[in-house]
């Protein structure tokens, strides 16, 4: 392709995140002038820093901000942009957003609006598909969408099934379902996830096919007719109907297996004469062999970039000039593959408990580093220290990739990658992404969307914190302390002043090192106190109730830095050193060791003593946020009966639903919360009291 485009000098990015970054610095190695956006949550984000200049378009709810096509439109009229990139996700399949630019004559960099229309709906996808000899799954996509219709054709296909929102992805509304009740229990949940996140809450019913492999085609096509592959990508590793790991290219694919999905997703780009990147997703039956049409993602995706790994062409480019109205430069059989690539997601959740959403600020963050001439690890990011992580947005803060020769070294340079990559501050699936790569279905067998449940039969949990830890807690405590300036801690500093004074008599210091109780709450929840004598990086250190000698500890700093960011600390306990990670907020201790965090809470004596006292039963009477978000329902009134297990509130975070359900038998007391509120994780929603 040409070295410059004529008619783009300015790119307003419509996105946040990881892949406005990532536009950007496209645009700036192309020269032109790259424009941010951002909402008010977003004030400080790094594509804000990043991008030549940024316009605040609105408060930190999506459909207020990036979800806006007005706002975006003027936006790009005030900073004069000649094209606007939508990304992915928002409005990068809104037809509204194209109506904008083109009538405002402003360049939409991605396809032609019909194109984004035929492929938009599921349903009048597959139609279109089917028409054209492309296999899809069978199933119902009509326009009825009565429940009786529903439930009728769901009988016809046969159980199970699975029901999708017709208007997007990403696992919102997709839901497997077993029987008719299940069907009638489950469709309100399912509609009104797809209305929230796409605005249309039609749905269809697919047979679900029960070791599926999840394997997409990279179509790139010019305003010129001529259209090519970038060969195939494996997504199969999926949490929730959400990608996870992907890959390129697939192994354990035939290469006529593969040749009919290149075949397949050429006839679909043609049939709707389609002009930019996008991607063709299929169904692969690893029982029987057959590929099935799924979907059509018309921007670009999350996954990108282990195809321009293999392929060595930056696509973001490709977007920005077939946009300007450049031809292709290559033809089919000028591109080739070479290597290798997988590519991890790094996301703001708790594998272990149901990929709930974390929520804080990153206080620690430093991305792996190529070393020894080895060029093998990518970090696509879009988060950096001070960046504060909300409930408002998707989860993924950044996508590390491994690229090498082969499947092999590309999975040791993604392991290595991921083990080197420092995140303190807000909790993430970094050890959990690891666990998946180094089990051994990874490497030997094919890999099926049912990956995870095969493979962490009874879920995934995580490495269980040991005694050192917590002794690296207690210490890496203390220490922090130390580094105060010179005066008495606060009460709230869990920290006695005779410890930094060490013992002493009234008529002369002894010699002897007193003693400070450090109460803290483990990962696990249990309450553990370790007593620590000396200073200065030499300690002794023993844990209360156990018959156990004290240990030895000494430790040092690895970097001087600011008392309340995150530092390096090198520990050694009993002979035994580690590098690790220290975050030290005003009541948590968070250590982060090989790719795992590791947060302990800290107890006054107050505390602890309150916390003993408690009432064991009383906790569970009450229904707590378990996650900051937006409640969208209350389903109960006060003075309800309830039951174990019922759905009393609806939140919505992270663009997912998430139910809480009554812990115990009991009557609605009092009711804190109303749909429409924003409520903080740990917030207590609903009080029972016993029947």
């Amino acid at each position: 392709m040409n070295k410059s485009v004529m008619n783009i000098a300015s790119v307003l990015i419509a996105n946040r995140g990881e892949i406005a970054v990532r536009i950007i610095r496209t645009c700036q190695k192309m020269g032109i002038r790259a424009i941010g956006v951002y909402s008010e949550a977003d004030r400080y984000a790094p594509h804000v820093a990043l991008a030549d200049e940024a316009v605040l378009i609105g408060p930190a709810e999506s459909a207020e901000s990036y979800l806006n096509a007005e706002v975006i439109i003027a936006a790009a009229q005030r900073t004069g942009a000649d094209a606007i990139h939508p990304g992915y996700g928002f409005l990068s399949e809104s037809e509204v957003l194209i109506a904008a630019c083109e009538r405002e004559g402003m360049t939409f960099i991605g396809p032609n609006r019909e194109a984004i229309r035929l492929m938009g709906s599921k349903i009048e996808s597959k139609t279109l598909a089917e028409k054209a000899g492309v296999a899809t799954i069978p199933g119902y996509h009509g326009a009825d969408q009565s429940e009786s219709t529903l439930a009728a054709a769901a009988k016809e296909i046969g159980f199970p099934i699975m029901i999708k929102a017709s208007a997007g992805g990403g696992g919102r509304g997709m839901r497997r379902i077993d029987s008719t009740e299940q069907l009638i229990a489950e469709l309100p949940q399912a509609k009104q996830e797809a209305v929230s996140g796409f605005g249309d809450d039609s749905i269809l019913l697919e047979k679900l096919i029960s070791t599926p492999r999840h394997i997409e085609v990279q179509l790139a096509a010019d305003k010129h007719g001529n259209i090519v592959h970038l060969f195939e990508r494996e997504c199969s590793i999926q949490r929730n109907h959400q990608k996870v790991i992907e890959e390129a290219p697939a192994a354990f694919l035939e290469e006529t297996q593969r040749a009919q999905l290149f075949k397949d997703a050429i006839i679909l780009g043609q049939t709707i004469a389609y002009d930019s990147l996008g991607t063709v997703e299929f169904l692969l039956d690893d029982h029987t062999g057959k590929t099935y049409f799924l979907e059509m993602n018309t921007r670009l995706q999350v996954e990108h970039p282990v195809t321009e790994a293999i392929t060595h062409f930056d696509l973001v480019e490709w977007q920005i000039r077939i946009a300007a109205g450049e031809a292709l430069a290559v033809n089919q059989k000028q591109i080739t593959a070479n290597g290798w690539a997988i590519e991890a997601r790094l996301n703001a959740e708790d594998p272990a408990n149901d990929y709930r959403p974390e929520t804080g600020t990153v206080s620690l963050y430093r991305e792996p580093q190529n070393q020894y001439g080895r060029n093998d690890v990518r970090v696509d990011s879009g988060i950096g220290p001070g960046t504060a992580i909300t409930p408002y947005y998707d989860p993924m803060l950044a996508k590390v990739i491994g690229i090498g020769q082969d499947r092999e070294q590309a999975r040791q340079a993604l392991l290595r990658g991921l083990a080197d990559f420092t995140l303190v501050g807000v909790g993430t699936n970094q050890e959990f992404l690891s666990s998946i790569l180094r089990h051994n279905n990874f490497v030997a067998s094919p890999l099926t969307t049912n990956y995870l449940s095969e493979t962490f039969g009874g879920g995934w949990q995580r490495r269980a914190s040991d005694d050192n830890l917590l002794v690296c807690a207690a210490v890496a405590s203390v220490m922090t302390l130390e580094q105060a300036p010179k005066e008495y801690p606060s009460a709230d500093q869990h920290v006695s002043p005779w410890q930094s004074l060490g013992g002493f008599r009234v008529l002369g210091r002894s010699g002897l090192l007193g003693n400070t109780r450090i109460n803290l709450v483990t990962p696990e929840g249990d309450i553990e106190t370790v007593v620590i004598s000396g200073r200065k990086g030499s300690y002794l250190a023993e844990i209360t109730g156990r018959e156990s000698k004290l240990l030895a500890c000494h430790g040092c700093w690895l970097e001087a830095q600011a008392l309340s960011a995150a530092q390096l600390l090198q520990i050694e306990i009993d002979s035994l050193s580690r590098r690790l990670t220290v975050d030290h907020l005003d009541e948590e201790i968070i250590l982060q060791w090989a790719g795992q965090s590791y947060r302990y809470q800290l107890l006054s004596e107050q505390q602890l003593a309150l916390n003993n006292a408690a009432d064991e039963g009383s906790g569970e009477r009450k229904v707590v946020a378990t996650l900051p978000g937006l409640v969208t329902e209350v389903k109960v009134s006060v003075g309800d009966q309830v039951s174990t297990g019922d759905i009393l509130v609806v939140l919505d975070s992270m663009k997912l639903l998430h139910n809480l359900n009554a812990q115990t038998d009991g009557r609605v007391e009092e009711i804190f919360c109303a749909p429409g509120e924003n409520v903080e994780g740990g917030a207590v929603l609903i009080a029972l009291t016993e029947e």
